[in-house]
């Protein structure tokens, strides 16, 4: 494994970190996350090398940091930075941040955690964090010893990343960056920002969700084969983002110990500025085919569940998008009349809107939702 500088925090974080968004599921096909197997899959990792965990206080319907605490345990706590999120959206008053913090720790069996960000901050949230003094209660919080560092995770535009970044003296921030959202949200404009600040970067979402290293399109596939180097998909990706100095740890979702096995692999050699001009080249042809088949930019975050009515709306997108970028028609169609069966497909939205105030990535659902009815044979 490597290490890197966290920005001016002067830690030395692995390349790769373990991201608890996406832990496996469980085998009795609920939402819940198999436990077993994510402590081992998280032990696995911590046992060659990683050292930087993150999970939140809303991952796997609030039983993720559960999760997190028991791999924890047996020592395993005191071998990492452990960060997770203030959920802000559910802060009512400043003394909420103490509530909810308490909870987290009490979850996560330990008496602090390394690193407390404020969870997907845009425009609003902002605000509202402002107006209850949250880093106020964060200050106080790491002046008694329950957390180290003060950060950030972001979803908006990059003036507004400018503009948090330059509030405050944080310790590292949290962004979306991939090599198809290279300008999306912060990107690569936000990062070289916050690193000029001294701000320790760490990314999320380096494969989109899992959709740049799964059913790659045959012309994708084709661009990676001309390489004189041979890659998987995921290390294409994984490199490109690893391959910019300013990027301290890279947090990977993994669902499997598969996944695992190869990232650790991938992260061990993936250095700053390790790619050749002719693998820049052959990622930006990729790139081009990808962003001409993504119909709807959603990365699968989960913000938007659970619907008041049960539409599966990550689900009902992610097929749109198969369709369009994999050709996927038949296994798309075939999931898609599952959703119905369940009651979970798009007919089953009211148009609240609901879920558009709480995507970070602001997308108009009903709308994307109205497409995917259409595209699957639906009628009013």
């Amino acid at each position: 494994m490597q290490y890197r500088k966290l920005g001016k925090t002067g830690l030395n974080v692995s390349a790769l970190g373990f991201g608890c968004m996406r832990l496996p599921r469980s085998e009795s096909g609920n939402s819940g996350a198999d436990t077993e197997e994510a402590v081992r899959m998280i032990r696995y990792a911590i046992d060659n090398g990683v050292n930087y965990i993150d999970t939140a206080y809303n991952y796997h319907s609030r039983q993720g940091e559960n999760i997190v605490g028991k791999a924890l345990a047996d020592g395993y706590r005191e071998r990492v930075y452990l960060a997770t999120k203030c959920p802000v959206w559910l802060l009512e008053s400043p003394d909420d941040v103490d509530k909810y913090l308490t909870e987290q720790l009490e979850k996560l069996a330990t008496d602090h955690v390394d690193f407390y960000l404020l969870h997907s901050i845009n425009r609003h949230s902002w605000d509202k964090a402002k107006k209850l003094r949250v880093l106020d209660s964060m200050e106080k919080a790491r002046d008694r010893g329950l957390i180290k560092y003060i950060g950030f995770s972001f979803h908006d535009t990059v003036d507004v990343f400018r503009e948090i970044v330059d509030s405050y003296d944080w310790a590292l921030t949290l962004i979306h960056l991939n090599y198809v959202d290279d300008y999306y949200q912060a990107g690569l404009t936000g990062m070289k920002y916050a690193a000029s600040k001294g701000i320790g970067i760490v990314v999320m979402e380096p494969l989109r969700g899992g959709k740049l290293a799964q059913n790659v399109p045959p012309d994708v596939q084709a661009v990676w084969d001309k390489a004189k180097t041979k890659r998987t998909p995921a290390e294409w990706g994984l490199k490109w983002v690893l391959h910019h100095p300013e990027v301290s740890c890279v947090l990977s979702g993994m669902s499997s110990m598969d996944q695992v096995i190869e990232n650790l692999r991938i992260a061990g050699d993936a250095l700053p500025n390790s790619l050749t001009d002719e693998d820049l080249a052959l990622i930006s042809e990729a790139k081009a085919l990808y962003k001409d088949r993504i119909k709807i930019p959603c990365t699968e975050c989960n913000y938007c569940l659970p619907c008041p009515n049960n539409v599966a709306i990550t689900d009902v997108f992610s097929l749109y998008n198969d369709y369009f970028v994999y050709g996927a028609g038949d296994a798309s169609r075939g999931f898609y009349a599952f959703l119905k069966k369940a009651n979970a497909d798009p007919s089953a939205c009211t148009e609240c809107k609901e879920c558009e105030g709480l995507c970070p990535q602001h997308l108009p659902i009903t709308d994307f939702l109205k497409k995917a009815k259409a595209l699957f044979g639906e009628t009013d």
